[in-house]
């Protein structure tokens, strides 16, 4: 029995590690191992510790679910979702798209001073293309401070609602403040005016921009692609379904409601964060294994 047991758990710590390995090339690429050697351990000064705030939330799996917490809230802006529309191939190459933002977020996270800046520099250079006008013929530029900024406020908004509900540590009221004037840094340097700098102005933000939120076409389109027609495979969609359940629920119910999404399984977001809290516990269990 105890041969067996061992032969056992060693086939489970065996698959747990290649299944770690998997998600984090779906995420970070093919070269993890090589990007997170250059962001985590090359020399040179780093805006952030590793007891700060925004450490614990950007290296938490919560950011699994974040993340489509995030893109969903931001498609409600119909200008900066036109944005996305006429210029990123999420569509094309969503995996391309996912590991360049898994990137950014890690670079300006954990990296150097040095990578994080340029990095940035590289993004602001990119965005000057950006321009164009939505299904209405307002026109947009990625460059507007306005548009930024709500870029900005969803994204942060979503990283700490999702760490709230799903993170393994609860942050204090005092270090949720400390994430959001942590993460303002690079808000403001891609461009962003009056970015927040505590939760309440977070809210606040968030709270300002709803005269002009809706569900555009894009929009209703970026929803249908990320929650009905998202691109993994049948062994992985166990796990993508119930991310795609703790992203919808953590979002405010005005969003939902906009979007046309129900609170959760058969109308229950409890349910839904259940399932939400499951996914995001099971990827850090996997991720853990190769990370830890």
């Amino acid at each position: 029995m105890p041969v067996m047991t061992t032969t056992a758990s060693r086939a489970l710590t065996g698959a747990r590690r290649r299944a770690g390995l998997v998600v984090r090339s779906r995420i970070a690429g093919d070269d993890a191992a090589e990007r997170r050697q250059q962001i985590w351990h090359s020399e040179g000064e780093r805006w952030n510790s590793p007891g700060d705030a925004i450490c614990a939330v950007h290296g938490d799996a919560s950011m699994f679910a974040a993340g489509l917490t995030a893109l969903l809230l931001q498609s409600l802006h119909p200008l900066a979702m036109a944005g996305v529309a006429d210029h990123s191939d999420y569509r094309g190459d969503p995996w391309g798209r996912l590991q360049r933002t898994s990137q950014f977020i890690a670079t300006t996270t954990f990296g150097t001073v040095a990578d994080a800046s340029e990095l940035i520099r590289a993004i602001n250079g990119v965005h000057r293309a950006v321009v164009g006008t939505d299904y209405r013929g307002r026109p947009y530029d990625a460059r507007d401070p306005h548009l930024l900024l709500w870029v900005h406020v969803a994204e942060i908004w979503s990283f700490l609602e999702c760490h709230r509900l799903y993170g393994r540590t609860p942050l204090s009221p005092e270090r949720r403040d400390e994430y959001v004037r942590q993460a303002s840094r690079t808000g403001i340097m891609l461009g962003a005016k009056r970015v927040p700098t505590t939760v309440a102005e977070l809210d606040a933000a968030l709270e300002e921009y709803r005269p002009e939120l809706e569900a555009s076409p894009a929009a209703l389109d970026a929803r249908h692609f990320l929650l009905n027609e998202p691109p993994v495979g049948w062994t992985d969609k166990p796990a993508y379904a119930m991310l795609r359940e703790g992203a919808v629920a953590a979002l405010p119910p005005w969003a939902r409601m906009t979007l046309g999404l129900p609170d959760g399984p058969f109308g229950s977001r409890a349910a839904a964060l259940h399932l939400g809290r499951t996914g995001v516990s099971t990827l850090r269990w996997v991720l853990d294994a190769v990370e830890g």
